[in-house]
């Protein structure tokens, strides 16, 4: 009997440590992600920051545990923003079973918009291009469209202009699919009953003098300036004009002209880069910025202190940005987790799919909670006005949702 009881005893402790072995490999689970982007090259101005934002949020749900004992692994590849370049990484990235795509480019996205529809995985892009979202239901935007945030300048132009007759405007934009993306949106816009005079559409070079373009502008007495495009031309633009003396001083000043831009051409990196000559520019993203205080800027600022970024990486919202975008792909996952379901890019795609309602999802890097849904794959929905008053940006008005975008 004793014999009987003692060889129970022995299966007893070889289950046990057959269980406890294998506790411990469920438990230390690995989700892989995946990012490329422009670290270098013409974008990376705002790619280099958003990086260093993804990369410090996988860091902090690694290091707090954010899922349990589960950990998410991102490598970060530098695609030089070359389309051939990020399809190799995503390639890449597929054969080490990644589950969710943290994209960047507004080109490379459309180019593999089939790929993600093949492969059946959901994709975060830094693009917010209105396009993407009916090239692949895989895609979905972080924040409101280029469109969305490009028209909503456009509007307050139309809204405030104060100098009698249509306000003539020029669009300054980058020479890239990215920069492109709102033009016809902006046309239908105006087409539709926004009372605006498209003058000319500019793709900026590389030059360092804009002097010859401004006075043509002036000369076709263009008011607004609309810019889609990075920071260091809008820079350049601004500190042209502010030398040549047609930067206004006030919105809509008379025979000067006001600098306004969508997203990725402003925001704190803008000032430290253009200086004084980044006063009264108008701006909308879908973002909070560090320049106004709130649980976001300590959030931001604190994350960046915990892993010794600089000040200016500290204070960009393209920084925001990269959290955010990991912070999403994260907020899947746990939820995932949370439903009790394999973590797969099926389950990911329905889970964000989910996240709308009493669902959705609060982020403190923007203005409005993210939401998704079949048929509706842009995360916020909202835009913030800002404009650089004393060296600083400051929201012009709440949070709005452009009126001529449909």
């Amino acid at each position: 009997m004793k014999r009987k009881y003692h060889r129970l005893w022995i299966v007893a402790m070889a289950v046990g440590l057959a269980l406890a072995f294998m506790a411990p490999v469920q438990a230390a689970e690995t989700y892989q992600l995946g990012l490329s982007l422009a670290i270098t090259g013409p974008t990376s101005d705002a790619g280099n920051p958003y990086s260093k934002g993804a990369e410090d949020y996988i860091r902090f749900v690694n290091e707090t545990k954010v899922l349990g004992d589960a950990k998410v692994d991102c490598p970060i590849r530098d695609d030089m923003y070359e389309t051939a370049v990020t399809k190799r990484n995503f390639e890449d990235f597929l054969d080490q079973e990644m589950v969710l795509f943290l994209s960047y480019a507004t080109g490379a996205n459309q180019a593999l918009a089939q790929d993600f529809n093949e492969v059946k995985i959901p994709v975060i892009p830094a693009s917010m291009d209105k396009s993407l979202v009916g090239m692949s239901e895989y895609i979905f935007l972080p924040i409101a469209s280029y469109s969305h945030q490009y028209v909503g300048v456009a509007e307050y132009v139309a809204k405030n202009h104060k100098g009698g007759g249509v306000p003539k405007v020029a669009a300054f934009i980058h020479p890239s699919a990215f920069g492109r993306a709102p033009l016809e949106d902006f046309k239908a816009a105006v087409a539709a009953g926004l009372k605006l005079d498209l003058v000319e559409v500019v793709e900026h070079g590389k030059d360092l003098d804009n002097s010859a373009l401004l006075q043509r502008l002036q000369s076709k007495g263009v008011q607004y300036v609309l810019c889609q495009t990075v920071q260091s031309p809008v820079a350049t633009l601004l500190n042209d004009a502010q030398r040549l003396g047609m930067t206004a001083a006030s919105f809509g000043e008379a025979g000067k002209i006001t600098f306004m831009g969508a997203h990725y051409t402003g925001g704190n990196d803008l000032i430290s880069l253009a200086g004084s000559a980044a006063e009264g520019y108008y701006w909308t993203t879908a973002y909070h910025v560090t320049s106004e205080k709130g649980p976001w800027t300590d959030w931001q600022l604190d994350m960046a202190k915990k892993y010794e970024r600089d000040d200016k990486t500290a204070n960009s919202h393209n920084y925001a940005c990269g959290m955010m975008a990991a912070q999403v792909a994260v907020e899947a996952i746990r939820r995932t987790r949370e439903a009790g379901q394999e973590v797969t890019s099926a389950t990911l795609y329905e889970t964000l799919n989910q996240m709308n309602g009493d669902k959705a999802f609060e982020s403190l890097a923007a203005v409005g909670p993210v939401t998704y849904g079949p048929g509706d794959h842009m995360g916020v929905d909202t835009v913030q006005l800002y404009v650089v008053k004393d060296g600083a940006f400051q929201s012009e008005g709440e949070p709005f949702k452009p009126e001529f975008i449909k």
